[in-house]
This record gives structure tokens, sequence and C-alpha cells, in this order.
């Protein structure tokens, strides 16, 4: 029965050491990723025509672009929660808006910085102009 007591012990131990270390980890921001930059000469063509619609206030292709980009994920650098704003960049081929977006942060027409992603969100590069 002493080894039965004891090993239930362990047991326990182990399972709050596990629940702490977890929670330590939920409960942790990982820094914000870095973005490399992309120049616009080398972004697909389709994204340098909606940086130029971006610059002319549209007209837009999609009904959600200019939407606000809530930045949920900490991807880009912290701003006000309004400051950024996306556009869908057309993918050829595609039968939605497909995973191509570009993002703004800053004036509507005058964006203090934009950033390209190609995959939905999961990575961003700043774009150089």
């Amino acid at each position: 029965m002493g080894r039965r007591v004891q090993s239930v012990r362990s047991l326990t131990t182990a399972a709050i050491f596990a629940v702490a270390l977890l929670s330590a980890a939920v409960g942790a921001r990982a820094p914000a990723p870095s973005t490399q930059d992309i120049a616009v000469g080398d972004l697909p063509r389709e994204a340098r025509e909606v940086l130029a619609e971006i610059k002319a206030d549209g007209p837009f292709r999609y009904e959600r672009d200019g939407v606000v980009f809530g930045n949920r994920e900490h991807q880009l650098p912290a701003q006000s929660r309004t400051y950024y704003r996306e556009y869908t960049v057309p993918t050829p081929g595609a039968k939605n808006r497909g995973g191509r977006r570009i993002i703004c942060g800053g004036p509507r027409t005058a964006p203090n910085a934009c950033y390209y992603t190609s995959d939905h969100y999961q990575t961003f590069r700043r774009i150089r102009e």
C-alpha cells in the first residue's frame, strides 16, 4: 500500500507541475516576429495594383477591402485598434478572396507602413517603396 500512495503522490506532483508549465506557456506572450522587407517591384503585379488603389482611395474590388485589421495575433507592430486596414490581393485562379493581403497602417491614402502577406496572415513582409 505504501508504494501505491507514493506513486499517487508522484503522479499528483507531476500533474501539478505540468499544469503550471502549461499555464505559464499560455499566459506568456511571444514577442512579435520580425518582418522582412519586400520592395514594391518584387511584389506580384496584383499587389502593386492594390497599392495604387489604396493611394487613390479605391475603387476596391472586394467589399471587405479597407476594413479594420485587428492584429489579434500581434504579428505587426503594436498600434491602436483601428490603425491597420486590410486589402485583398487577388489570387489568379482562386474562386474566393484567396490568402493574399496588404495591411496598411495610418492615413488611408498615405499610409505610414504597409505589409504584404501571401499566406493569410501567417507571415508578413514590410513593403519598401
